[in-house]
């Protein structure tokens, strides 16, 4: 027989497109639209549905950027419609692209009810089935004209679009047709078939008999296609296609978990206050869905966009609250938001799922298992401990599949975390988190899935998402012919938890992934918008001394706890944690926004801890030191405060010959060049050298950075072929006991300042740098004299290791990585940390000198970069990093790393020491919150971890606070934990063991 395929093929694509999609609605008629158009903030709705409109027509240009414009779409059904299915078909001037990414609307009743969500692949809104004839039409659309940053063909160019001040007012779309549109449902489910075989053909081997089936099948029916009556003859063309649609799957065949999605970023290419409006449209659309189609389930994540729909769309609150109920509408995640993993500190990650869990039990009487983090940029080694802590077992991402160096060896697998807690963590092997249930896409996932011959199932979150929109009639209709298909994978539409539950017994051992789940890729978000993170860890450090200090004066005092205040500050700050906002890579308008919120937050703060710090003062003139750090600090013990004993100095500096300063402490020896760099640091205590000879520190560095793609999301690794050291000075002095160094470069400006401390062997350094460059990325360099294989980097809840050499490319891939408050390189007996308060990304190599054939190991952190997509001005403008180089072991770089983010403070009052609440007896165990109990009772809550990597032995004490006799070990949202009875103590007193990095949570009773 001749190969007519590709001809056959090329008919199938051309009728579709030309003759059979476009009977899907025979007969239109027009609708009268009047338009009002607001280019202010969103009004409310009821203002939205009495406001004056006025005619406009199709083709009208509309709506001026991030404005909103309010339709009133008016019509009756003609007549003769009588008994048909009859839907508006309303095209506000969608482009074809993807929907979230430009113009929505969510069209509402006279009375203000919502009925569905408008993109441009779901445009319809159903009127009737059937119609009389002669109904009334008249909705109201709030349109949103949002525009489109990605458009124009040539992505990742600088726009001004990204700011509501800078977006001028130029309308963004054209008006469409808006028509009311018999539906000929035959038809449709034509398109769907011939779609659906049309796809599937084309993932089958042409030499297999089953793709032979299916072309001749689809050719008889284009035969039976009369192509100038399509709606007259699509039965029959249905019928050509019935055997070859009804021949089951294979009993091999893989099996895959369809979940209805709507992946939304909080923000993005949009501001947050959109995000509220993009929930409630995809909300809108997907519980009208689900009361059309009885087999679909959709899932969503994040609580905090399920409480944005209570305060601002009650009505779609209740459509959705009811979905809950009935089990079809599935919260996943049981997190704030779907947030960055590696940036957030410990806190902040537990907090996310008490907060998330604690509103989904409190809303829906809901606990997820699932932690659900489709698209963060890689996933920190602590995390595992984490979700295990918040009464979780189980993640899923897809976003490693975006590796760029290394393809990942499992989809189906136990995550192992640095305390060897172990999660069951699922990769979606259609390795999209987006899937539109295409034949490619399910073909791709059944061949991609590592797990073959011991595993059958993967899941596929099925629907339009990143700006909303969710799942569609046309995939729903898709995955109902896939149920058992010949040739195709098996889909079936399933919860999350049902999915899991399978997939776990099914594959009772799978194989381990031990460490970070590092994604090879999106690395510059470590560094982007370095404000909005300084941001961050200021506001981190500021929640712990406000619950300490807090709770320290409602124990001691009697003073009120501000349970409200700390529970929305949290909530807040999570937010901003998204995974868009925190790593850098949203529009000017979200950074703008969160510096603003981020100063606003910490007034707040700084309110409450004075409020609390005065309460435990007194009255009185006599200064106190408050030491909010876990380690006592010149005498001051963590938690408390004692009188001040004079204010911790410097060292002056001297002349050192041949140029620069010196500064010696006795315990550490400085010296900086006429340079202004730093040659040597010499730690007296060990006798050992910090600097690599023939090397300088604090060097600043700059390279050009412009990636191949994603501007504020990436560093490519060529971008370290080329650089320069900046070690021009302009000017080298004292500045009280300080060295003061200042150079010029570009357009930029950078000032230093570097002391030593007294009786600390502490190197600080204090820069600011007023940045004006494009597209360049600057480094702080510490060229060390360690040889270290592996070095440390501060992670939740402990700290991971990293190699410092390139044997592999996985190792090689890891050219940035993430830090919190401390990097450290060792060898047995001694090491050199650099800590900060406020940055992130960095980078360590090593390089052997060929004059003493010792080891350098680099370390270089990671101050600025300077993209121009999406916010053109990214990082422009004056900022401080603080940075210190301290000769120690582990134990050293944690404790310094806490005291460079929760300096002292000082209070007066009646100069009387204040006792800690919480005393514990061992460094190594760290404490990382004291609170009171989030249900009010009074109840003291202490979380504490090992932080050195070692087994502990540790006496927690609460002796010096309140008699109690015993401790309560709970989750992470302070339940008593099932496998864990309370601890007796002795004098108020707990003794715990704990194996390295591990986390305790102990509630106190309070009687």
């Amino acid at each position: 027989m001749h190969d007519d395929r590709t001809l056959v093929e090329a008919r199938l694509d051309r009728v579709l497109r030309e003759r059979i999609r476009p009977a899907v609605h025979p007969m239109t008629a027009p609708l009268d639209v009047e338009i009002w158009s607001t280019q202010g903030e969103p009004v409310p709705v009821a203002e939205g549905l009495t406001a004056p409109t006025g005619p406009i027509a199709e083709g009208t240009p509309w709506g001026s950027p991030w404005g909103t414009s309010w339709f009133k779409v008016t019509g009756t059904v003609p007549a003769e419609w009588a008994g048909r299915t009859v839907e508006a078909v309303l095209d506000l001037g969608f482009s074809p692209r993807t929907p979230g990414f430009q113009c929505e609307g969510l069209v509402y009743r006279p009375d203000g009810t919502p009925v569905k969500g408008l993109h441009p692949r779901n445009s319809y809104v159903r009127v009737g089935s059937p119609v009389a004839g002669g109904e009334q039409v008249h909705w109201h659309i709030e349109a949103a004209s949002n525009p489109d940053l990605t458009a124009d063909g040539a992505p990742f160019q600088p726009t001004r679009l990204g700011e509501r001040d800078t977006a001028g007012e130029a309308p963004q779309y054209v008006l469409g047709a808006m028509r009311l549109a018999v539906f000929d449902e035959t038809v449709w489910n034509l398109v769907m078939d011939l779609e659906v075989l049309g796809e599937l053909m084309a993932e089958l081997p042409v030499d297999g008999a089953r793709r032979w089936e299916i072309l001749r099948a689809v050719g008889r029916a284009l035969d039976a296609v009369d192509l100038q009556d399509v709606n007259g003859t699509a039965r029959a063309a249905r019928d050509e296609l019935a055997g070859v649609l009804a021949a089951p799957a294979v009993p091999a065949a893989h099996r895959i978990s369809a979940i209805g999605h709507a992946h939304i970023d909080s923000a993005w290419l949009w501001p947050l206050r959109e995000t509220v409006r993009k929930v409630a449209r995809t909300a809108s659309n997907m519980t009208a869905l689900l009361e059309a189609e009885p087999e679909f389930v959709f899932a969503m994540s994040q609580a905090q966009q399920f409480a944005w729909l209570k305060e601002h769309r009650p009505e779609v609150w209740a459509r959705v609250r009811k979905a809950v109920a009935e089990g079809r509408f599935v919260p996943v995640g049981g997190m704030w938001v779907e947030s960055d993993t590696n940036m957030p500190g410990s806190e902040a990650m537990a907090r996310q799922f008490v907060h998330g869990k604690r509103f989904f039990l409190e809303e829906f009487g809901i606990e997820s298992e699932e932690a659900w983090l489709p698209d963060t940029f890689g996933f920190a080694a602590g995390l595992p401990q984490i979700i295990k802590a918040a009464g979780a077992r189980r993640l899923l991402t897809q976003k490693i599949s975006w590796s760029r160096t290394n393809s990942f060896p499992h989809h189906t697998f136990l995550w192992e975390g640095i305390d060897g807690s172990r999660i069951f963590t699922h990769f979606p092997p259609v390795d999209s988190y987006n899937c539109e249930m295409l034949g490619r896409q399910i073909g791709h996932a059944a061949r991609n899935f590592k797990e073959k011959g011991v595993a059958t199932r993967s899941l596929a979150p099925t629907g339009y998402g990143d700006g909303g929109g969710g799942t569609t009639r046309e995939m729903v209709a898709k995955a109902a012919r896939l149920r058992s298909l010949e040739g195709s994978a098996v889909v079936e539409w399933e919860p999350p938890a049902e999915f899991f539950a399978k997939a776990e017994a099914e594959y009772p051992n799978p194989s381990v992934w031990v460490g970070e789940l590092y994604l090879e890729l999106h690395r510059a978000t470590l560094t982007s918008q370095a404000q909005t993170k300084r941001g961050n860890r200021r506001s981190e450090s500021l929640l712990r001394e406000a619950e300490l200090w807090a709770a320290t004066a409602a124990v001691r005092t009697g003073s009120p706890y501000p349970y409200e205040e700390l529970d929305r500050i949290w909530k807040t700050v999570l937010l901003h944690q998204f995974h868009d906002i925190l790593p850098g890579s949203s529009i000017a308008w979200v950074h703008r926004e969160a510096r603003e919120t981020y100063a606003r937050l910490a007034g707040e703060l700084e309110g409450l801890i004075t409020t609390a710090q005065q309460a435990l003062a007194g009255e009185g003139s006599a200064e106190l030191v408050f030491n909010g750090a876990p380690h006592t600090r010149a005498g001051v013990p963590a938690g408390g405060a004692a009188p001040a004993a004079g204010a911790v100095g410097a060292v002056p500096p001297v002349p050192r010959e041949g140029g620069g300063y010196v500064l010696d402490n006795g315990l550490l020896r400085v010296e900086i060049d006429d340079r202004g760099l730093v040659v040597s640091a010499y730690d007296h205590t060990v006798g050992r050298e910090a600097v690599a000879p023939g090397s300088a520190a604090n060097l600043l560095q700059l390279h050009p950075d412009f990636p191949n793609q994603w501007d504020a999301w990436d560093v490519d690794a060529f971008y370290r072929n080329t650089g320069r050291d900046l070690v021009d000075v302009a000017s080298l002095g004292v500045d009280g006991t300080a060295v003061r160094i200042e150079r010029v470069f570009g357009e930029s400006t950078v000032t230093q300042l570097l002391s030593v401390p007294d009786g600390v062997p502490r190197l600080d350094i204090d820069t600011e740098v007023d940045w004006h460059e494009r597209e360049r990325f600057l480094k702080l360099a510490f060229p060390l004299d360690v040889k270290a294989d592996r070095y440390a980097s501060e992670t939740q809840f402990g700290h991971a290791f990293r190699p410092t050499h390139q044997n592999t490319s996985w190792e090689w891939a890891k050219f940035e990585a993430c830090n919190h408050r401390f990097v450290h390189v060792d060898e047995p007996g001694w090491g050199v940390a650099i800590v900060n308060d406020a940055t992130y990304g960095h980078d360590v190599t090593r390089t052997v000198r060929t004059a003493d054939a010792g080891t350098t190991t680099t370390v270089r952190a990671s101050l600025l970069r300077a993209p121009r997509y999406p916010d053109p001005e990214t990082d422009q403008g004056v900022h401080r990093f603080r940075h210190a180089l301290v000769p120690g072991a582990i134990g050293d770089a944690v404790r310094e790393g806490y005291r460079a983010n929760l300096p002292e403070r000082r209070v007066t009052g009646a100069g009387r020491p204040v006792a800690p609440l919480v005393t514990v007896d061992q460094d190594a165990v760290v404490v990382s919150a004291v609170k009171l109990a989030d249900d009010r009772s009074g109840d003291l809550v202490v979380r504490l971890y090992e932080a050195h990597g070692g087994r502990a032995f540790a006496a927690v004490s609460v002796a010096g606070a309140f008699a109690v006799d015993r401790a309560v070990p709970t989750d992470l949202l302070e339940r008593p934990l099932a496998d864990a009875d309370p601890v007796a103590t002795e004098e108020s007193t707990v003794h715990l063991q704990l194996r390295p990095f591990q986390l305790v949570t102990l509630r106190f009773p309070r009687v």
